[in-house]
C-alpha cells in the first residue's frame, strides 16, 4: 500500500491551515453551516461525491474504489463548545463564548485531509469509503437527539450500506506518540436523569405542617451513591453522580418542589440494567416514604462504544507497520466520557482509536474542555497516516 506517513507529513501543511481555520471560527452543534461548507467544498473539488444536510449540517463524501467490496464509514466530529478560549493563540477563537475546546477542529482538517490521500489512491482501493463529517457530537444543542443518531435517521448507514466504522480522537491526556488500539470498550455509556420532587411548602420554622421536598432530596443524593458502591461488583464499573439540585428562594420558607439532575456512565450493558434498576428503586421508594410525588426522567446519551475484534486487530496491524518504532498499547484506555459513535458501533462493528496529541514542553497539555485546550498539530500527521492506512487495508 502507499506510503501514507510520507503522504501526510507533505499535506502537513494544508491539514494545519484547515484546523486553524476552522478554529478561529468554531460553530456549535447542529450549527456547523460554515465548517461544513467548507467540508463540502473541499470534498467536491477533490471529484467525491458529495451530500449535504445529512443530520441537519452534516456532510458525507463518497468515494468508490476501482474493485468491489465493502464500504467503510470513516467518521470525523465537527462540533465545538460554549465556552470562553483563554489560549493566546494565534489562531484563538474569534467567535465569543465558543471554541473547539476537545480537537473536533484537529478531526475535521484531519478528515479533510485523509479523503485527499485516499482519493489519490481509489484505483487501489477494493471497496467503497463514506466520508462522515458529523455535526453536534458534544449534545443536542436543543434538538431532540445528537449528530450520530440524525445522521442515522438520515440514512447515514445505509444506501449503500456501511459494513465497517472506523473513527479515532486525539487524545490530549498522553503525549504525542502515543496510540491506542484495543478490542472492547472503550468510551462509557452515558444517561442524563431529572427527578422533581413534590411535597407540601410550608413555613421554616413550622416543618411538621409540611412535607419537605429538601430532606428527601437529600436522602436521594447520599443514597444513590450506595449502586456503585454496594450494588455494582467491585471489578466492575459505573458512575452515578448527581450534578445538579435546585429548591427554595428564601430562607424561611419549605419549598413546594426541589429538582435533582445528573448523569450515569458505564460500559457493560448487564451493569446498566442494574444501576437502571436500582436507580428507580431508590428514588421512587425513599420519595414515597417521606410523602413526595415522584416525577423521573431518563434519557439515554448514548451507548458504550465497544470495539470489534476483527476490525481492531486490523487497525493494530496497520499502526505497526506503519510506525515500527512505537510501542502501540492494547490495553483498553478506558475513559468515563461518553461518545455517540456509540450508537454507530452498536449498529455495525468498528473500530475508535486513539492518537496522543500533549506536549509538556510546549504548554499543550491542558485536558479537553478546559478553556486552554490546545494540542501539538504534529498529531495531525499521526492521525490523518494511521486513518488512512486502515482504511485502505480493511479494503484489501
Amino acid at each position: 500500500m502507499p506510503n501514507f506517513l510520507q503522504h501526510a507529513e507533505e499535506l502537513f501543511p494544508y491539514t494545519q491551515s484547515l484546523r486553524r481555520d476552522f478554529h478561529i471560527h468554531p460553530e456549535l452543534g447542529f450549527r456547523e453551516v460554515r465548517t461544513g461548507g467548507i467540508v463540502a467544498k473541499e470534498l467536491e473539488a477533490l471529484g467525491i461525491e458529495v451530500t449535504k444536510g445529512v443530520g441537519k449540517t452534516g456532510v458525507v463524501g463518497w468515494l468508490e474504489g476501482s474493485k468491489p467490496g465493502p464500504t467503510i464509514l470513516l467518521r470525523f466530529d465537527m462540533d465545538a463548545l460554549p465556552i470562553t478560549e483563554d489560549t493566546g493563540a494565534e489562531y484563538t477563537s474569534t467567535n465569543p463564548g465558543i471554541m473547539h475546546a476537545c480537537g473536533h477542529d484537529g478531526h475535521t482538517a484531519i478528515g479533510l485531509t485523509v479523503a485527499k490521500m485516499l482519493y489519490s489512491h481509489r484505483e487501489e482501493l477494493a471497496g467503497n469509503i463514506k466520508f462522515c463529517f458529523q455535526p453536534s457530537e458534544e449534545g443536542n444543542n436543543g434538538e431532540e437527539v445528537g449528530g450520530a443518531l440524525m445522521m442515522m435517521r438520515d440514512g447515514v448507514l445505509e444506501s449503500p450500506k456501511v459494513d465497517k466504522t472506523l473513527s479515532l480522537h486525539i487524545w490530549n491526556d498522553k503525549p504525542l506518540g502515543w496510540i491506542n488500539v484495543a478490542k472492547g470498550p472503550v468510551m462509557a455509556g452515558a444517561e442524563l436523569f431529572s427527578i422533581k420532587l413534590t411535597g407540601k411548602g410550608g413555613h421554616g420554622a413550622a416543618p411538621d405542617t409540611t412535607v419537605d421536598p429538601v430532606i428527601a432530596a437529600a436522602h436521594i443524593v447520599t443514597a444513590l451513591q450506595t449502586i456503585t458502591s454496594r450494588n455494582v461488583p467491585p471489578l466492575k464499573s459505573s458512575v452515578v453522580s448527581v450534578t445538579s439540585l435546585h429548591a427554595g428562594t428564601a430562607f424561611n420558607v419549605i419549598p413546594q418542589t426541589a429538582e435533582l439532575g445528573g448523569t450515569i456512565r458505564n460500559f457493560d450493558p448487564a451493569v446498566r440494567a442494574l444501576v437502571l434498576e436500582r436507580f428507580e428503586k431508590i428514588v421512587r421508594g425513599i420519595a414515597e416514604s417521606m410523602g413526595c410525588q415522584i416525577e423521573i426522567e431518563l434519557k439515554q446519551v448514548t451507548p458504550p462504544v465497544i470495539n470489534n475484534d476483527e476490525i481492531t486487530a486490523s487497525v493494530l496491524r496497520s499502526a505497526q507497520v506503519l510506525f515500527p518504532q512505537t510501542e502501540i498499547e492494547t490495553e483498553p484506555y478506558l475513559t468515563m466520557g461518553a461518545e455517540d459513535m456509540g450508537y454507530m458501533q452498536e449498529k455495525v462493528a468498528g473500530c475508535y482509536f486513539m492518537v496522543g496529541s500533549a506536549n509538556d514542553e510546549k504548554n499543550l497539555n491542558y485536558n479537553h474542555h478546559h478553556p486552554k485546550f490546545d494540542f501539538d498539530e504534529k498529531v495531525l500527521i499521526t492521525a490523518s497516516a494511521l486513518m488512512a492506512t486502515a482504511a485502505a487495508d480493511l479494503l484489501k
